[in-house]
């Protein structure tokens, strides 16, 4: 038997054409790799200063003399307190109808007073 031209290697049509679909591939990769480690850094660098925001604002205390006093009647209750952007929204229950009080954390004084109806 004859033996094949190129010592038995198989030439295929357009080589060079697969040479430049294997360099895209390459460069698409490497692409991504830096763009999956730049993308991890930024998270990671988020987290971060997320945690050191919350830790240095939950170990503050308020700038007033830490005590709310609230001129409410008899029989009322904080049934909850959720922050807002500017202080504390406080839900009073009993003593009348329930009511939200929004408190400003750095002053200690009742900002606004929004009635519920029943």
């Amino acid at each position: 038997m004859a033996s094949q031209a190129g010592g038995g290697e198989r030439q295929y049509g357009g080589g060079g054409m697969l040479e430049g679909n294997l360099r895209g591939l390459k460069i698409a990769v490497i692409v991504m790799g830096v763009l999956i480690v730049l993308a991890t850094a930024l998270l990671v660098a988020t987290i971060i200063r997320r945690q050191a925001g919350a830790s240095s604002a939950a170990s503050s205390p308020p700038a007033g003399s830490g005590t709310v006093l609230l001129d409410e009647p008899a029989g009322t209750r904080i049934g909850s307190v959720v922050a807002v952007r500017d202080g504390v929204a406080l839900l009073l229950q009993g003593g009348g109808p329930d009511r939200v009080v929004l408190v400003d954390p750095t002053t200690g004084r009742a900002t606004e007073r929004i009635g519920l109806a029943r």
